[in-house]
């Protein structure tokens, strides 16, 4: 009878101890997505653990090793670094377990000054980009599509037999003086420069086309993140991408302009609002140029008056680690006046595969709600501020909710 009530009980603490295990081992996995593999630490910083409050207790964190590959006698339960180094820091399940190895650098805290202010911006790219093909009717009525099994969406045209284009007009002038109904392309494809030899049929008299779309420029409205001293500028938090074929532009000149908001189109549920306005395209109206088109931003480097930009001087930023989940606030010109408008931080990635998606906002401000719903279209970019510091910058809206989206950590921004 006791072999028997011994078997039951055994029967139960097996299984019981196998959920506990797979319990752990979850746990464990979760862990080690969430804890990053690199964190950047200010030199002036007294956080006892580096990763704040992001993770549960039962996580410790063990100086592990300095940058020559000795054991650190740095105190593991306040690290204060007056001078730049590296070390790395093990993150364990209650100091038994090892999760994962954290490589820290001891930086100088950076300051920016923050902006808000909207722009407009035009953006021409590096060669004349194929958005993607379609038929064409020819000289005898008949529709085909001669490069549709040839050039790729997302190609960028560079020259059309041997003659370099950056402009549509010009692609289309060397298009028209086909010979032997076909065009030789060099096209820039993923970064790979290659030739295409490209069927063409005549339209028209003296008119020939290959049965493609093409694009040369794009414009919008954005949100100024922030400048610095030297006169460079970080703005929207995200690339900008044709809205056809959602690949990065290749850059080869931008310029920032003043712009009007004139109207905002609220945000509602399942459709996104915007910020409407006029982009003043006139020489005495630029602000700046842009360098640089990032899936983290775009970057250049202002040559107006910096001053009418800035909201306030220049405050420190704060890395990911210091960032907690509560009360922030960002800066937007919804109204046409730079004003800081409540938010509330909801969930911190310090480990997000994109880096756009590494915060959950949400507006709680009454009067931003009232004026757009929430974050709309051109508020891309809108400074967030929480404790004095720059955190980072709005980048997306959540379709289905419009009150709440994404943000980007600044010192990504900071990496371009």
């Amino acid at each position: 009878m006791r072999n028997l009530e011994k078997k039951r009980k055994g029967r139960y603490i097996c299984p019981l101890f196998a959920l506990l295990i797979m319990l752990a081992l979850l746990e464990w996995y979760l862990l080690l997505q969430e804890i990053p593999d690199y964190l950047q630490v200010p030199s002036d910083s007294t956080q006892e653990n580096l990763l704040g409050a992001a993770l549960p207790d039962w996580v410790e964190e063990t100086v592990k090793e300095a940058a020559g590959g000795q054991t650190s006698d740095i105190p593991q339960e306040n690290l204060h670094i007056s001078a730049p180094d590296s070390y790395v820091v093990e993150c364990s399940l209650l100091g038994v377990l090892p999760v994962k190895d954290v490589q820290v650098e001891v930086v100088e805290r950076q300051q920016l000054i923050p902006s808000g202010m909207p722009v407009g911006i035009y953006m021409k790219t590096e060669g004349v980009l194929i958005v993607g093909t379609g038929e064409v009717c020819d000289v005898n009525g008949q529709m085909c599509e001669p490069g549709g099994e040839i050039v790729h969406s997302g190609d960028y045209i560079l020259a059309v037999n041997d003659v370099p284009v950056s402009e549509k007009e010009e692609v289309v002038n060397q298009m028209n003086q086909a010979v032997g109904g076909e065009v030789k392309l060099t096209v820039l494809r993923k970064g790979e420069r290659t030739e295409l030899q490209v069927p063409v049929v005549q339209t028209a008299a003296s008119e020939y086309k290959a049965g493609i779309w093409i694009r040369d420029d794009t414009q919008g409205i954005g949100t100024l993140t922030y400048l610095k001293d030297d006169g460079s500028f970080g703005a929207l938090g995200h690339g900008i991408s044709d809205i056809d074929t959602s690949t990065l532009l290749n850059l080869q000149s931008g310029t920032l302009y003043n712009t009007d908001i004139r109207a905002v189109v609220k945000g509602e549920n399942g459709v996104p609002g915007e910020l409407s306005g006029i982009i003043r395209y006139s020489g005495d109206e630029i602000l700046g140029t842009v360098r640089e088109n990032t899936g983290i931003g775009i970057f250049g480097d202002i040559t107006s008056d910096p001053g009418s930009l800035a909201y306030c001087d220049a405050l420190d930023i704060a890395y990911k680690q210091e960032i907690r989940e509560g009360a922030a606030t960002i800066l937007s010109a919804v109204d046409g006046e730079v004003k800081e408008y409540d938010i509330a931080i909801e969930k911190i990635n310090l480990n997000s595969s994109d880096a756009n998606k590494s915060m959950v906002i949400r507006v709680t401000d009454e009067n931003l709600l009232a004026l757009t719903g929430g974050i709309v279209q051109g508020m891309s970019g809108s400074t967030i501020l929480q404790d004095g510091r720059i955190v980072g910058a709005v980048t997306h809206v959540f379709v289905n909710d419009p009150t709440k989206g994404y943000g980007i950590f600044i010192e990504n921004m900071l990496e371009h």
